[in-house]
């Protein structure tokens, strides 16, 4: 689609819930493969919030060196493997986030639509089908591939769409989202269903957050003038 707007999405928190079943399915890969378990489930606690650098960081501190390609690569291909299996035989059901559907819908034929995600865009993609969500965001579909924070990844996006920054929105429920969006110079919504979360990411310098899907449509209509 062409358009002289976008809407890029952070996935977890702001279209999905992230649920422990597939956090369980993130961490089993480690557990599988080197019999690692009770690894942090605090993503913020790793050096970097991408599952690239995440699953870089574990490795390294399990082998004391940093991993081959092939060792990296095998996490995640028995990660995408387990994640895939688990929602095909609905072991791991994928649970949107209130609204986000008709937000989407809302949003089609006015706007490009994407996300930058910290996911593995592949798993991120699997989650969003499973939903009903992935068709209208799969043109503009950036996540951990490559590594890098937030900013680097919303960076890629921004990137691919070639507009101007005026002309773009990112939603996120994270700090480092609203480092992304700032930085970035887009507009940025706080998105949280959370009340102290969304008083964090005010205080983190986010000027239009909201806790619901429709207020969330009316800060990107206001924003980008659709």
């Amino acid at each position: 689609m062409h358009s002289d707007s976008a809407v890029i999405f952070d996935v977890d928190g702001v279209l999905l819930d992230l649920t422990a079943a597939e956090e369980d399915a993130f961490f089993w890969a480690f557990e599988k493969l080197h019999r690692l378990t009770g690894l942090s489930r605090d993503w913020d606690s790793y050096r970097t919030r991408n599952d690239e650098d995440i699953i870089t960081e574990i490795l390294e501190g399990h082998f004391g060196r940093a991993p081959s390609p092939a060792e990296h690569k095998a996490v995640i291909e028995t990660y995408l493997a387990h994640l895939t299996q688990g929602i095909e035989a609905r072991r791991l059901v994928p649970e949107p986030i209130e609204g986000a559907a008709t937000l989407l819908a809302s949003l089609g034929g006015r706007t490009t639509l994407g996300v930058a995600t910290a996911n593995l865009i592949e798993a991120a993609a699997a989650r969003l089908a499973a939903c009903g969500l992935w068709e209208p965001l799969k043109d503009t579909g950036f996540g951990a591939n490559g590594g890098g924070a937030k900013r680097e990844i919303l960076a890629r996006a921004m990137a691919r769409l070639g507009l101007p920054r005026d002309r773009i929105v990112f939603i996120g429920d994270n700090l480092n989202d609203v480092a992304a969006g700032l930085g970035n110079g887009v507009h940025f919504i706080g998105f949280s269903l959370d009340e102290e979360k969304c008083r964090r990411l005010a205080a983190a310098g986010a000027q239009r957050i909201c806790n619901h899907h429709q207020d969330t449509l009316k800060h990107i209509e206001d924003a980008l003038k659709i």
